[in-house]
C-alpha cells in the first residue's frame, strides 16, 4: 500500500532534481570503472595467472602466494619498514597541520595570513620528482646547503651522504612529506575553524580568557570532530605508503630502511612479472589497512560521537 506513494515521491523528487543527479554522474562511472571493476583480477591472488590463459583459465593454487609471501626472508624487514614510516609520518605530519591552522587563525593581518597560507600550501603542487630532486641537492655532500651549514656551524666535521644512508632515510621522508602537505592540510582545518561562532570568542574574551584559553577551550574543540574524522582516514593509510617516493629515494645503499610493502609489489609484480605473487601481497596489505580503519572507527566510535559510520 505504502511503496507506490513511496516510489511516486521519488521518482518526482528525482524528476524535480535531475541536474544534481547529473552531475553525479561521472562520479559514479568513475568509482564503478577504476574502483569496483578492476577488484575483478583481485582472483589471480588465488591463482597461477598466465596472460594468455586470462584469469579463469588460470589454474586455482588456493593460498599458495599468501603462504610463500608469510615464508619470504624479506617479510620482517617489509612489515617493520612500512610501520616504522608510516607511524612515523602518522606521529609527526598529523598534529602539525592543525599546529599551522591555529597560528593562521590567530593572524589579525588579512595581507599576512594570506601570504603565509600561499607559502604553506605551495610545495603540495610540486611532483615527486622535483621534491626528491630538492632533497638530493640539499643534502648534496659538495655543495649541499645541508652540509654546508653544519659544517661551517662545527656540528660535524665532514659532508654527510644522507641520501646514502639507511639511518637518514625514514627523517628525510617525513621531513620532506611534512613541508609538502602541512600547509595543503591545514587547508581543512582552516574551513573548520571558520565555522566556529564568533561570539563564543567575544564570550569568553569577557569572562577574562586570554588567547590560549580561547584556543584550548573553544578552538580546539569546535574542531575536534574533524580531527578524528582525518586521523580514521589517516589510519586507514597506514600499510599504505606510496612508492613513487620511497623508489625514488631508494637506492642499494639504504635498501636496509627503505623496502616498504609497495615498493616490493611494485618490484616483483611489474619488474619481475610475478603478478599472482604480487597481488597475493598487496591484498594482505589492503587487508590490514581495512582492518585498522574499522578497528580505529570503532574506538572512535566508543570514546566519542565521531566516526564515519
Amino acid at each position: 500500500m505504502d511503496s507506490a506513494p513511496r516510489k511516486r515521491n521519488w521518482w518526482n523528487a528525482y524528476i524535480k532534481n535531475w541536474q544534481l543527479y547529473l552531475i553525479l554522474v561521472p562520479t559514479v562511472v568513475y568509482f564503478v570503472v577504476f574502483r569496483y571493476l578492476p577488484m575483478v583480477g583481485i582472483q589471480i591472488a588465488f591463482r597461477d595467472y598466465a596472460p594468455p590463459l586470462g584469469y579463469l583459465g588460470s589454474p586455482f593454487v588456493g593460498l599458495k602466494h599468501f603462504t610463500r609471501f608469510f615464508n619470504s626472508y624479506f617479510l620482517g624487514r617489509l612489515i617493520s619498514n612500512t610501520l616504522l614510516l608510516s607511524f612515523g609520518m602518522l606521529l609527526f605530519s598529523f598534529p602539525i597541520p592543525i599546529i599551522l591552522a591555529l597560528t593562521l587563525n590567530e593572524v589579525r593581518l588579512r595581507s599576512v595570513k594570506k601570504l603565509a597560507q600561499t607559502i604553506t600550501y605551495a610545495p603540495h603542487f610540486l611532483s615527486t620528482v622535483v621534491i626528491v630532486g630538492l632533497l638530493g641537492s640539499l643534502t648534496n655532500t659538495r655543495n649541499g646547503v645541508l652540509n654546508l651549514l653544519l659544517v661551517n656551524a662545527g656540528i660535524i666535521s665532514e659532508p654527510i651522504a644522507f641520501m646514502s644512508q639507511a639511518q637518514w632515510f625514514r627523517p628525510l621522508y617525513i621531513f620532506s612529506g611534512i613541508w609538502q602537505e602541512s600547509g595543503w592540510n591545514a587547508v581543512i582545518y582552516m574551513a573548520a575553524l571558520s565555522a566556529v561562532d564568533v561570539q563564543l570568542y567575544e564570550a569568553a574574551r569577557v569572562d577574562g580568557a586570554g588567547r590560549l584559553r580561547s584556543i584550548w577551550h573553544i578552538t580546539i574543540p569546535s574542531i575536534l570532530p574533524t580531527m578524528i574524522t582525518l586521523l580514521i582516514l589517516n589510519s586507514g593509510k597506514v600499510m599504505n605508503i606510496g612508492y613513487e617516493k620511497v623508489l625514488l629515494m631508494q637506492n642499494p645503499l639504504n635498501m636496509a630502511s627503505s623496502d616498504v610493502i609497495t615498493t616490493y609489489v611494485y618490484q616483483t609484480g611489474l619488474l619481475k612479472g610475478q603478478f599472482s605473487y604480487a597481488t597475493a601481497v598487496g591484498l594482505f596489505n589492503s587487508v590490514v589497512n581495512t582492518l585498522l580503519i574499522v578497528c580505529v572507527n570503532f574506538i572512535s566510535r566508543r570514546l566519542s560521537d565521531t566516526s564515519l559510520w
